[in-house]
């Protein structure tokens, strides 16, 4: 199932932003090791044996794996925030 801001009356939950940070630190992380490994693919092809290059790496894999997390934990937060604006909207009119 998607996520939706549409609320169907009863059925109101709130994103949770650490989920949403540890899927995302996830999502950072492959993508990381994706693009560092994708070199080493062509040297090992060749015979070469790179010899660190996973190592040096680490820095750039940590950041993007935070960088990710940090995003996907705004976006659960604005998303709450807008979520809960709209359900005190939804509330005010009906009253």
């Amino acid at each position: 199932m998607l996520p939706s801001l549409y609320t169907s009356g009863d059925k109101v939950r709130t994103w949770s932003v650490a989920r949403a940070a540890a899927y995302g630190a996830g999502i950072g992380a492959l993508a990381a090791l994706f693009k560092t490994l994708a070199p080493l693919h062509g040297a090992l092809a060749v015979g070469q044996r790179p010899a660190g290059h996973f190592l040096t790496s680490a820095p750039e894999i940590a950041g993007t794996a935070l960088g990710f997390a940090l995003l996907c934990a705004a976006a659960s937060a604005l998303r709450n925030f807008i979520a809960q604006r709209l359900i005190q909207l939804e509330s005010r009119q009906s009253k």
